[in-house]
């Protein structure tokens, strides 16, 4: 019998000769001695004896002690010998294995045990050699793998390596799958009752979870599943527990791509064994440890809780048993784990409790355990953490789509997550709109969700309930029908609403479209019978349960459109998506709310704007043609002018794209010629609107219907909605220019008087006169080839039009003099209408001069590129050609062209309104006319209307001519600033926008002015200052001077809109170079403290403004800024509001140094106890940042702070007291005097009476007198001297005057 083999701490240590029996290396062989050809017969003989002896000669000391020379110099090997070394030591030790069984069978088949014993002794050496050596092979292999790889990775050559003659994966999978089959045998055989010795099972454990450790080796599904084999052995079978638990949380902490694979192996033990001893040791390991522990290893806290979530999907029902221990790390304060730990809660509500066998009692426990397990759900949506809050929502959200939510908690969580979006982390935001789209997908109470549709089919079926119930008193509906909470969630829920639709699905699917119709309510008003009462009483629950769901999601409609507006684009995106599934359910204001994405079109965000797109084309385009159409008309009709200007954008986009398909542009034009029954004139002119639109983008969209849009857009249809005429007019803009030669060629004369009897007709209404005038003239000047020859004859016509009525000249000079009897109702129209159209031609020349000179100037410039393409083409220029360009050049010819151009341009210009010539043309007699109908402030007090018209064709002049904008810029500052009517501020205050663009140096002067429109009374006026304000320092068009702060008042606007402009303006100026807030902050500050506002509105401006401020050195400059402040300003409140901003500021470690180094600065304002306590936050915001050693100063500092408090405030209390006392001695000081003086008169008195003053009076008042003066001297001295008197001591201190008893002498 061979000696015993025992596994070595070492495979050196295997050549020490131990003092036990035991089988060692007596005469290795150094291998590397050998030369090629004898180790390749040296390999061979070993091979030949491992394959031809039987499978124990391997304990045979010369055969073991070739093998380990093999193994220990199996670096040095060539490929051909390792593969036969392997595979011999493999396939004998495969072929050991199912002899194992045969030893039971052979050991009761003899009768003598001694043979057997030693058979199972050379059996279990053979089965430690074979492990031990072909595990050895493995390690050293793997070794010699990553090794090879680090040479790769480090070396400086590019040279390829050569690769290994053999596929060693292959090998390596199988070794340790054989070796995983020795340990799933019936080593009890081998081993004895005693079970495997521990080196033995240690050696390979041990090994098997270096090798973990390895994630190329984890990469392959045959050695991963082996070692995952091999550790579930070891730990369930062998009862190696405590050892591989601990190896098994020491690689969860270390390694992240562990932990999927662990959760195999732990899963495959228990469901190979049938034993979830691992699992469950795990579990206590992890509920055992501190939650502190977590918070400093946060890789670990991650791993293991990934590591929990994944054992509760592999093993549900062992995790619900041992989920008491996880609970208490709720309370700790790693969010990574509360992460987990909700994540196991989800998976083992989905999981762990779907069978419904075994007895009542087990059930109803059960159920107790999952509603506890959805209640601490509910209450993790409130953590503290956003990242917990977040996961739980998405947690929710699974669960939703597993059905796994019961109609008993679908409220209570629909609230919940309508309450989380408006959470202030986006990330929990964006899982509460998914939970909410999640929701609405696969809620249980039918396709289609409007608010009326469910109270009018409950209110039918409780009165049939009412019929059905007995007489006898009875509870609630709700009372009566059993908890939803505590019943498993399909079940429930398929019962009790399977009558409130006639389709119902658990799950519905995106495509579904909503019903429009009832299903339950009959045509007769009769419901169908759903049962027996208890039915009824479960449909009606149902239906109030579904009634509240659809109100909580119509409630969550006003947050929606908020969140349309925030910064985060995923805020967005999730909206959007949500309103389009409320619309598919028919939400009540989900329609209403989707029109409010229309100006998210012009988001800068690409992924905002293909949101929005994608969403419009969903809703409105993916349609047959005549219901897309229908939707655009019906868009059109609804939208508002900032909608359709989005609405513009967005249909050119999807024009040019093709997505909006001919199909429906032709039934746009079927809707506009009213080829479709029904068609209204509203609708023709929303196709026409549309048409136009799409023209913009393609210019061929209008050319097939020229003739419709003279004869219906200025028809009789046009009567019936004036509208029509002035869409009309924009089509005829949008032609392309071969078109407008069509339309010349074939109904020009037509078309121009069609315009001409629109502009001075009367025919349109008053109200849309104005607009549709404006598109007739802008018409003109696109489409008429002479369009100022043409213009000239309308102002004449709309001139005479007033002025011929009766007595022109009369009411010229009445005008001019400043009486307004004259005037009447017409002729206030008619003149209103004069200045519209005289103005508007004025302006329109102005534009068509400037396209006239671009013209000029492309003409030029495609000339000059025609002969710079023609010389390139054919070689250099002719001699004469190229001098005399080049002597043009130097007699700079070529840039007096452009100053010519220029020149006539500016007179050009200037003949429009004329305003400083002696010759004026015809819009040139109307200007000075103007200008005196708008001082007639009588006349425009009395007509109101004819100011809105008269002042706007003046700053319609001034914007054209620059000295009859200098001459009225007074008078326009008079109106806008004394106006009685909104509209004319508003307007005048928009031109003064167009007038800072035109002429800055005229308007510089008056900027004050500018900015006072701010405090306009009027919202219309304040906001449009906002816009103009905005857009004039937003494009560098006016410098922001020192009146910035009346912007930073509007902060605080009683209107959200202004509010929300000027919040948005200070947002984007903070973007402009290096923050020009960062400048005018302290200017800001000084003005807005010395102003009337209230202290919360004072500081909501400054936190907004400060927050703006990003850069750490700004902040800090800022600190030096504002501690300087406190040493020119003596009132208190501007101490406070100072000390406020500081405590605004981000504060970092120089900023904190600043602010100990100012400290002489504000040391004077530490007496009040408002300002000690704004420094104070800012000491506290400080330590959390702080270092160590920064920490020290700041607690010294903050010392320093508190010593200064208090002597401040003993100085100011002495001070006040020897105040008090000083007047009071003074008040007894004039006492004296006027007793004395009293006392005098008496004494007149009785010398006249023949009285007599008692001497000793006359001696006690001096004493008092005396006493009087030496107390002052004393008050004064001890308020100097002594800082110890309290405030109470002056009040308690009575100074009585001495009785004085004056005693008269009668006469005789």
């Amino acid at each position: 019998m061979a000696p015993s083999f025992d596994f070595p701490q070492s495979l050196r240590a295997l050549e020490e000769d131990g003092e036990d029996n035991r089988l060692y290396a007596r005469n290795p062989i150094d291998i590397a001695s050998l030369r090629p050809s004898q180790l390749e017969e040296f390999v061979k003989g070993i091979s030949f004896d491992l394959s031809d002896k039987e499978l124990f000669c391997i304990e045979e000391q010369d055969v073991f002690d070739r093998v380990y020379s093999l193994v220990r110099g199996y670096n040095g090997l060539p490929a051909t010998c390792k593969v036969n070394l392997v595979e011999s030591l493999r396939s004998n030790l495969s072929v050991l294995l199912p002899n194992v069984d045969s030893l039971s069978r052979a050991s009761q088949g003899q009768d003598d045990a001694t043979p057997v014993l030693d058979r199972v002794a050379s059996h279990r050496n053979a089965l430690k050699i074979y492990t031990y050596f072909l595990f050895t092979v493995v390690l050293n292999e793997e070794v010699n793998i990553t090794s090879t790889n680090n040479m790769k990775v480090t070396a400086s050559t590019r040279k390829k390596h050569p690769k290994n003659s053999w596929n060693w994966e292959p090998q390596r999978g199988r070794i340790l799958n054989l070796i995983a089959n020795s340990l799933e045998i019936k080593l009890a055989l081998l081993f004895g009752p005693t079970g495997l010795e521990e080196n033995y099972i240690s050696f390979i454990a041990k090994n098997a979870f270096a090798l973990f450790e390895n994630a190329t080796v984890l990469k392959d599904s045959d050695t991963k599943d082996a070692l995952c084999r091999i550790i579930g052995a070891c730990a369930t079978k062998y009862q190696y527990m405590a050892q591989s638990c601990a190896s098994i949380m020491h690689l969860v902490h270390k390694y992240d791509f562990v932990v999927t694979h662990i959760a195999d192996a732990v899963a495959g033990a228990e469901k190979k064994y049938a034993d979830g001893s691992l699992a469950n040791s795990l579990v206590r390991d992890i509920g055992r440890t501190n939650p502190k522990d977590y918070i400093k290893d946060t890789v670990g806290a991650e791993n293991v809780g990934r590591l929990l979530v994944e054992l509760s999907d592999r093993l549900p029902k062992l995790m619900s048993v041992n989920i008491g221990l996880l609970v208490p790390h709720f309370g700790g304060e790693s969010y990574k784990i509360r992460n987990a730990l909700v994540g196991v809660l989800g998976k083992l509500v989905a999981k762990a409790f779907k069978d419904v066998e075994g007895e009542v009692n087990s059930k109803s426990v059960r159920l107790r355990t999952k509603q506890a397990m959805l209640e601490i759900l509910l209450e993790r949506c409130r953590d503290v953490s956003a990242y917990t809050r977040s996961r739980v929502l998405q947690i929710w959200a699974e669960l939703c789509e597993e059905h796994c939510v019961s109609i008993g908690l679908w409220n209570e969580l629909a609230e919940v997550a309508a309450g989380r979006l408006e959470d202030k982390s986006a990330m929990v935001r964006k899982s509460a709109l998914n939970l909410l789209i999640m929701m609405l997908q696969h809620n249980p109470f039918g396709p289609q969700l409007r608010i009326a549709s469910f109270e009018a089919t409950l209110q039918q079926y409780k009165k049939k309930l009412k019929e059905l119930e007995p007489d006898t008193p009875s509870e609630s509906d709700m009372n009566r029908l059993p908890s939803f909470s505590n019943t498993s969630g399909n079940t429930e829920v398929d019962d009790v609403t399977a009558g409130l639709t006639k389709v119902q699905q658990d799950s519905l699917p995106d495509s579904c479209l909503p019903q429009m119709e009832e299903d339950l309510v009959q045509k007769d008003g009769c419901v169908p019978d759903v049962g027996n009462l208890e039915q009824t009483r479960a449909l009606v629950a149902s239906l109030e349960a579904g009634l509240r769901f659809s109100k909580c999601i119509s409630t969550t409609i006003p947050t929606l459109a908020q969140l349309m507006a925030s910064s985060s684009a995923t805020d967005v995106e999730n909206t959007i998506n949500l309103l389009m599934r409320c619309r598919q359910f028919q939400i009540d204001a989900s329609e209403a709310c989707l029109h409010k994405m229309l100006p998210l079109v012009f988001s800068q965000d690409k992924s905002i704007y293909e949101a929005v797109e994608n969403a419009f084309i969903t809703i409105y385009i993916k349609k047959n043609p005549v219901e897309a159409a229908k939707n655009l008309i019906n868009l059109a009709i609804e939208s508002n002018i900032g909608d359709l200007a989005a609405l513009e954008f967005i249909v050119g986009a999807l024009v040019s794209k093709g997505n909006i398909s001919n199909a429906a542009i032709s039934a746009l034009w079927d809707f506009f010629c009213f080829n479709i029954s029904g068609t209204t004139a509203i609708q023709s002119c929303g196709a026409l609107s549309i048409l136009c639109m799409a023209a913009k983008s393609s210019s061929a969209v209008l050319s097939s219907h020229l003739q419709d849009i003279i004869d219906i857009g200025f028809g009789r249809w046009a009567k019936i909605e004036p509208l029509l005429a002035r869409t009309a007019c924009v089509a005829l803009q949008r032609l392309s220019e071969d078109d407008r030669k069509k339309l010349l060629s074939s109904n020009g004369s037509r078309a121009f008087g069609i315009l001409e009897s629109l502009i001075t007709g009367f025919w349109l209404p008053e109200n849309i006169w104005y607009a549709a005038a404006d598109k007739a003239i802008a018409a003109i000047y696109t489409i008429h080839p002479t369009p100022e020859t043409f213009a000239a004859n309308l102002v004449k016509k709309s001139l005479r039009s007033v002025f011929d009525c009766s007595g022109g000249e009369e009411l010229h000079n009445e005008i001019g003099s400043g009486s307004a009897g004259i005037l009447t109702t017409v002729q206030v129209e008619r003149l209103g209408r004069y200045l519209f159209v005289v103005s508007h031609v004025a302006m329109n020349q102005l534009l068509y001069i400037e396209s006239c000179l671009r013209k000029v100037q492309k003409q030029k410039v495609g000339k000059e590129k025609m002969n710079y393409d023609f010389q390139h083409a054919n070689g250099a220029m002719p001699a004469d050609t190229s001098k005399e360009i080049g002597i043009n050049a130097e007699l700079g010819l070529t840039a007096s062209e452009d100053a010519i151009l220029d020149t006539l341009s500016d007179k050009a210009e200037k003949e429009i309104v004329c305003g400083g010539s002696t010759e004026k043309n015809l819009i040139g007699h109307c200007a000075p006319f103007l200008s005196k109908l708008c001082r007639n402030f009588s006349l425009m007090q009395k007509y109101p209307e004819l100011q809105v018209s008269a002042m706007l064709a003046l700053c319609r002049f001034m914007i054209i001519d620059a000295c009859f904008c200098d001459t009225n810029l007074q008078l326009l500052f008079t109106v806008v600033e004394s106006a009685p009517s909104e509209i004319v501020r508003s307007n005048c205050t928009i031109c003064l926008g167009d007038l800072a663009v035109r002429f800055p140096n005229l308007l510089e002067p008056w900027t004050e002015n500018m900015y006072s429109r701010l405090q306009d009374p009027s919202v219309s006026v304040r906001k449009n200052a906002v816009l103009v304000l905005s857009h004039l320092i937003l494009n560098d068009m006016m410098k922001v001077k020192g009146y910035i702060n009346e912007m930073a008042i509007r902060l605080e606007d009683e209107d959200e809109r202004i509010s929300n402009l000027a919040k948005l303006f200070f947002n984007e100026l903070s973007k402009k170079g290096s923050n020009p807030i960062y400048n005018l902050l302290p200017d800001i500050l000084g003005k807005l403290s010395n102003q009337n506002l209230k202290r919360e509105s004072f500081c909501n401006i400054m936190q907004f403004l400060i927050g703006s401020i990003k850069k750490d050195k700004q902040m800090e400059s800022l600190v030096e800024k504002l501690c300087n402040r406190f040493s020119g300003v003596t009132d208190i409140r501007q101490w406070e509001y100072i000390s406020y901003c500081l405590s605004q500021l981000a504060f970092t470690e120089k900023g904190m140094k600043k602010l100990m180094e100012s400290f002489k600065t504000y040391e004077h304002v530490l007496s009040e106890d408002s300002v000690m306590d704004h420094f104070k936050s800012i000491i506290n915001k400080g330590k959390k940042f702080a270092k160590p050693e920064l920490k020290l100063c700041i607690e010294e500092f903050e010392d320093k702070l508190n010593k200064f408090h208090l002597e401040k405030k003993e100085q100011e209390v002495t001070a006040r007291n020897a105040q008090i006392h000083q007047q009071k001695i003074d008040s007894m000081e004039d006492f004296v005097v006027t007793r004395n003086a009293g006392e005098a008169n008496m004494e007149s008195d009785n010398d006249e009476d023949g009285e007599v003053i008692d001497p000793c009076t006359e001696g006690m008042i001096k004493s008092v007198n005396e006493t009087s003066k030496s107390r002052c001297v004393e008050s004064e001295e001890h308020s100097v001297a002594s800082s110890e008197l309290t405030e109470s001591e002056p009040d308690d201190t009575e100074i009585q005057s001495p009785n004085v008893i004056l005693r008269g002498i009668s006469t005789i």
